[in-house]
């Protein structure tokens, strides 16, 4: 007996056993035609701090293994960065310029700045996507409620049935009747293959992307408001030097018009002179229009109309901002908002080949409607009206998958893209701090020796003006001189104002200014890596 149970059982094993595999099979083969990822190219090793040329470098790191994808080769570091010597980048506005008044110019702008708004309600949209794309994964439940008329005809089987029919003991359907449902929809997918979470952790990652993109216009907005700000000082200055040079030249001409109305001089002294004092006063409205569209700059960057920009000009060339300390270049993986930007993007596009990638396997949603159906509305509620279903449908790609694979590589050429762009913000984010603290150190030296050369011309023109007035030169070493200070004295304000320029961007290029707008948080998930 047991003997023919045994072998009436193993049949049945079997075909469990052969269904299963099927069905595996079913499941497993439309992958076995996924087109191979292309590899991206390494990229340069980032330096191990900012000397040119490096001696050494630092490792490389696969920037998109987390993300799924591809292992590639990124020019950066992994997080975290060990500990190193502190950038200026950690120190605040206010700490790092020390400039009350441009402090609170930079506050205004931070709050009513437009594009910074703009930016501020993209981080809003892509928000909105992060929560759109996670309720897709989640159960939706919904009301449903239907009403209509049906009449079959007496010549298909639907009508002859109906005549037949009876709703209760004697008892028929009438002529024309109705179909009304009142109940509740059901609709799961099944995300087995993580389509519909991959999706919303790219949105995610677009998300603090975005956060990134408006934190580097934060910064970039400071550094164009104290750019700016020092620029209206050297304005100021110029225009101080224009008035100190106009009155000596005005003297030099009354000097050479006394002469040569003593008989001393000859009128060409006196004509030259006039025009040169007639030169620096057209220069100076030229400056005085200079100030104006400077003044109106800030005040466009802090979202304001035209007005008077507050500032203490006095000083200028003395001026120092907080000593720069460049720290090392893996720190700008941190403090720099752009790379950020460059990271999250490059983890959304490793996420959005998963997402492609699941379009090559079947897809499960399940399907449910609980409620109640009669065809009076009078039996809606009536307990013998309940009606229920649940089904469950499998669909997988068979033929015709060329749109499917083209999705796929394009999503891998995009993730190639990420890559690339994440090696050249890195690039450029060095270089850029590199160009920067060269032209600070180069700019410094460059004042001290202005400095003596101005000290030079000074007792330069004293002393020809004196010699001038004692008829023991001619006007034109008097001129001369006078055009060589004046000169002097324009090119060091300039050079200040650059050197001052180089600080802010430098300040800038180290990720500097970023502390003023932290990144916000979605509700339930993790802070980014900072």
């Amino acid at each position: 007996m047991n003997r023919v149970l045994k072998s009436a059982a193993t049949p049945r094993r079997y075909r469990v056993l052969t269904r299963a595999v099927s069905c595996c099979l079913f499941l497993v083969l439309p992958s076995c035609r996924i087109p191979n990822l292309r590899q991206a190219d390494a990229g340069p090793s980032l330096p191990p701090a900012f000397n040119t040329p490096a001696v050494e470098a630092l490792p490389v790191a696969a920037a998109v293994a987390a993300a799924g994808g591809p292992a590639v080769a990124v020019a950066g570091v992994s997080h975290p960065v060990p500990p190193q010597p502190d950038s200026s980048a950690r120190l605040g506005v206010a700490e790092f310029y020390n400039d009350p008044v441009l402090t609170r110019l930079v506050d205004q702008g931070l709050v009513t700045n437009q594009e910074l708004k703009i930016l501020e309600e993209d981080v809003q949209i892509a928000r909105a996507e992060v929560l759109s794309r996670r309720g897709a994964y989640l159960p939706l439940v919904g009301v449903r409620g239907t009403a209509g008329m049906d009449k079959h005809s007496v010549f298909t089987p639907e009508g002859a049935a109906e005549k037949q029919l009876e709703y209760r003991p004697g008892r028929h359907f009438p002529s024309l009747p109705g179909d009304f449902q009142l109940g509740l929809n059901f609709l799961m997918p099944l995300d087995i293959w993580r389509e519909l979470r991959n999706t919303r952790d790219a949105a995610i990652q677009r998300y603090y992307a975005a956060v990134e993109r408006r934190n580097q216009f934060v910064t970039r907005l400071i550094a164009d408001v104290a750019e700016t700000y020092y620029a209206l000082m050297a304005l100021d200055r110029r225009l101080e030097t224009l008035d100190r040079t106009i009155d000596l030249q005005q003297r030099s001409y009354e000097i050479a018009k006394a002469r040569f109305e003593a008989g001393r001089g000859t009128e060409l002294a006196v004509q030259r002179f006039q025009a040169e004092v007639r030169k620096n006063q057209s220069e100076k409205l030229i400056v005085a229009q200079e100030i104006v569209e400077a003044e109106n700059r800030v005040n466009f960057l802090v979202g304001r109309y035209p007005q008077p920009v507050e500032r203490n000009s006095v000083g200028f060339l003395d001026l120092s901002i907080n000593t720069l300390s460049a720290g090392v270049p893996a720190q700008l993986l941190q403090n720099r908002p752009d790379i950020r930007q460059a990271e999250h993007e490059l983890a959304a596009a490793g996420l959005d080949i998963k997402v492609a990638r699941a379009h090559f396997f079947p897809r499960i949603d399940i399907t449910g409607f609980v409620g109640y159906q009669a065809f009076n509305p009078k039996y809606i509620f009536n307990p013998e009206a309940f009606v229920t279903n649940l089904a469950g449908e499998l669909s997988a790609p068979l033929i015709n998958k060329a749109a499917i694979r083209a999705e796929y590589r394009a999503a891998n050429a995009r993730q190639l893209e990420s890559v690339y762009n994440y090696q050249r913000v890195i690039l450029n984010a060095f270089t850029e701090v590199i160009n920067r603290l060269a032209m600070v150190s180069n700019y410094s030296k460059s004042i001290e020796l202005k400095k003596q050369q101005i000290t030079a011309l000074e007792a330069s023109v004293d002393a020809a003006t004196k010699l001038f007035q004692n008829a023991r030169v001619e006007y034109i070493e008097v001129l001369i001189a006078q055009r060589d200070q004046l000169e002097a004295q324009t090119v060091l304000i300039d050079t200040k104002r650059q050197q001052l320029s180089a600080i802010v961007n430098a300040y800038q290029a180290l990720g500097g200014g970023n502390s003023l707008s932290m990144p916000a948080v979605l509700p339930d998930q993790p802070h980014p890596r900072r």
